[in-house]
């Protein structure tokens, strides 16, 4: 048995889903979308109970579909395309909110299916002074109604048993009555179609979907029947709507005439709201929440407190599953021999699982706040505010926090698009939030801005060169981003904006078994499905950057080591009598020294021959442009997994092992130390901001474009985000390289 939830946005209906199904679910993307899937079985005490599956729809106002979102639910509900028909639908409804949220139940109790209704959140209307009966509104409706608090648990046993027992009722008969005119153009209607269009289990086509192809000209019902059941009516349609507005009906405006009417006889006399004038704690908290001034000082202090978790609070856990991996490392390698297999164990498989659970701490914290916001009901009222701001880039106020959090880790950033609901700026955000400097590219900039911008004091000592040149590259993304937002929006996303309407819900205590639940959802996604990916790039690279290993290059280095361990043993001899037991220690640290070096010089070779460091060499011609040589080249290649991996990767370059990092003054004086075959230096000012630029624009993070693909169920977009992204780098590596170079 299949039964459906469906509701308004933000009338509790995802907490009453895992409730339902006491938190065992499945999480998926429907079929050719991007709208997240969620199914799971109803959880229930006994084996003779029937087994019932249950799915969770996105939130919807009504059947006008606007939205990839809403199509899946009319799709759903009315079994059309790969969507099973439900046995029966669920309605969550806000008490508090009774009268909007009855316009998406009026048009569910005209599918042709058993309903329940689930009236949530009643404990929040009677501290309003609205009281709600529930038996009055079940005998309007016709359906059963059960009152239920989703967030504390209480009322869901009762909806589980209402839920078993009318299954295979018959569908309610209680819907608005419209004018005899559109009901006669219906049937007429109905009967035409019936020989030509039904569902999958072979139902006819339900009064509210006549209802729609009849109401709206070109909408969603209208194109599913040309498109899907290749059923060109369009000129009948077109005489049944003339014969409609000649008999004096304004086709755009009578279907929510009729049931609004409808809606208020029922709500006038199942609602008592006598005391409902007194003002509520939500509207108290609003005078300063949705304040112009304070509110966004507020929205700031909150923004502020969730940019600080992902970018310093995660950093410990970070750091703390780095050392782990560190010391799985040495572990898992300390007995083998070096060679192919303790370099896959260490390098690959532990530090591509590394690579993986690196980004756990900050999702999870990321995951926290937002459920915690959105839950409480504040998430709305930050939406709302810096919308206006928002709106100059193309996007809408929900699309911050991603962006804000994209400073830390696109990862989550883009991860967390989920709260947009439309997908035009749902997929606007996440195309641009890479733009954002990300905490992976400070090294760099710190690395290269220490090594090679001067420290002067500028603006008489009030900022440094150093400080206003890390600024620039944080600057360049966001600014690159407006201007990529606009293009998308205009070019590429070219659907009209839908106009921004936001529900501010009422404040409530967030539920902690709710939360918790959707930071290890999130989570577990993550590691499952976008980790499988991170991890085969991060071997992929590893690869590349291994084999092939000349032989040629061992025995060389091999002879050298003998020689060193030679000269060890004569030196050590020719002290033995004195028994100079510093001296002897002084030859050993020197001659462990010599080979540290050697291993250093080694791994640099075979990095040089290495598939990354021949096709570092093969675009020298590509890269010559920027200003860089084939070692830079080869560097930024071999960060394509993690764009902090250039560091190491020019660190083995350089021969001074994989240990650097930004704060490396052995690294810096190499890179400073470095020719070019004719003497000049490889790395200058110019070249060094080159280098800048192009990391804070270009797409060098392919965890972010594995994301990026499983949010937008597509290798489209993130081929898409690779192209523009790395195009941008490169032209913007070169204007800068070019232009500074005439001034410095």
């Amino acid at each position: 048995m299949f039964v459906a939830l469906v509701g308004n946005p933000n009338t509790g209906k995802t907490t009453v889903f895992n409730e339902l199904t006491g938190y065992r679910q499945r999480v998926g993307n429907y079929p050719g979308v991007t709208v997240e899937r969620k199914t799971g079985r109803l959880s229930q005490s006994g084996d003779s109970r029937p087994t019932v599956e249950v799915i969770d729809l996105p939130g919807a106002y009504g059947f006008s579909a606007q939205s990839h979102d809403e199509i899946v639910v009319i799709d759903t509900l009315t079994g059309r395309g790969e969507q099973q028909r439900p046995d029966l639908v669920v309605v969550v409804v806000d008490a508090v909110n009774l009268r909007r949220n009855l316009f998406l139940t009026s048009q569910v109790l005209e599918l042709g299916v058993p309903v329940v209704v689930a009236l949530n959140m009643v404990d929040l209307a009677q501290s309003r002074g609205i009281g709600v009966d529930a038996k009055v509104l079940s005998n309007a409706l016709q359906v059963p109604v059960v009152p239920v608090v989703a967030n504390k648990g209480q009322g869901i046993d009762a909806l589980k048993q209402a839920i078993v027992d009318h299954l295979g009722d018959s569908p309610p008969g209680s819907h608005p009555p419209m004018p005899p005119e559109i009901v006669g153009e219906i049937a007429d209607l109905q009967a035409t179609l019936q020989q030509q269009v039904t569902t999958s289990d072979g139902a006819a086509l339900s009064h509210v979907e006549l209802l729609q192809i009849l109401l709206e000209p070109g909408g969603y019902g209208e194109r599913r029947l040309l498109e899907q059941f290749n059923v060109d009516i369009t000129s009948e349609l077109a005489r049944r709507r003339a014969r409609l507005e000649s008999a004096g009906l304004d086709l755009s405006h009578v279907e929510a005439e009729v049931r609004y009417r409808w809606i208020e006889d029922i709500v006038s006399r199942a609602v008592d709201s006598r005391q409902a004038r007194v003002v509520s704690k939500s509207d108290k908290v609003d005078r300063l929440a949705t304040h112009p001034v304070f509110g966004l000082l507020l929205a700031g202090l909150v923004m502020g407190a969730v940019f600080q978790s992902i970018y310093a609070w995660s950093a410990p856990l970070m750091e703390l599953i780095d050392a782990a991996c560190g010391t799985l490392g040495e572990w898992v390698g300390g007995p083998l021999s070096e060679g192919a297999l303790r370099s896959l164990l260490v390098d690959g498989v532990i530090g591509g699982v590394g690579s993986v659970f690196i980004f756990l701490p900050q999702i999870m914290i990321l995951f926290l706040f937002i459920a915690v916001l959105e839950d409480c009901g504040y998430m709305a009222r930050a939406a709302f505010l810096l919308d206006r701001a928002m709106a100059f880039c193309g996007l809408n106020g929900k699309a911050f926090i991603p962006l804000l959090s994209s400073f830390a880790c696109a990862v989550p950033g883009i991860m967390a698009t989920r709260t947009i609901e439309n997908r035009a700026d749902r997929f606007v955000t996440i195309l641009v939030a890479p733009l954002m400097s990300c905490s992976a590219r400070l090294p760099v900039y710190v690395l290269l801005i220490a090594a090679f911008i001067p420290a002067s004091p500028l603006l008489g000592g009030i900022v440094g060169l150093q400080t206003l040149v890390l600024i620039a590259m944080y600057m360049v993304g966001i600014v690159v981003a407006v201007v990529v937002a606009l293009f998308l929006r205009r070019v590429v996303f070219k659907e009209r904006s839908r106009a921004f309407l936001m529900e501010l819900p009422s404040y409530k205590w967030p539920s902690p078994k709710t939360v918790l639940y959707r930071v290890y959802e999130r989570s577990r996604e993550f590691v499952i499905r976008a980790g499988t990916m991170i991890f085969a790039v991060t071997i992929l690279i590893w690869a590349l950057g291994y084999y092939p290993r000349p032989s040629s290059i061992a025995a060389g280095f091999e002879q050298q080591r003998a020689q060193i361990e030679a000269k060890h043993k004569e030196s050590t001899e020719a002290i033995l009598a004195t028994a100079d037991a510093e001296e002897i220690k002084a030859i050993h640290d020197a001659t462990q020294s010599e080979l540290r070096l050697l291993e250093r010089e080694q791994a640099g070779a075979y990095l040089r021959q290495s598939f990354l460091g021949r096709i570092g060499q093969a675009i020298e011609p590509v890269v010559e442009p920027l200003g860089w040589d084939w070692k830079i080249g080869t560097a930024v290649i071999a960060s394509f997994p993690a764009r902090e991996v250039v560091i190491a990767t020019l660190g083995t370059i350089y021969n001074l092992g994989e240990g650097c990092d930004e704060e490396s003054t052995d690294l810096r004086h190499a890179m400073q130390a470095s020719k070019r075959p004719d003497g000049s230096p490889v790395f200058t000012v110019p070249v060094a901001l080159s280098i800048m630029v192009f990391f804070a624009l270009c797409m060098q993070c392919g965890a972010t474009l594995v994301v990026i693909k499983r949010e937008t169920n597509s290798w489209r977009w993130p081929i898409f985000t690779f192209t523009y992204m790395t195009a941008l780098g490169y032209l913007g590596a070169w204007g800068t390289y070019h232009i500074v170079a005439r001034f410095v």
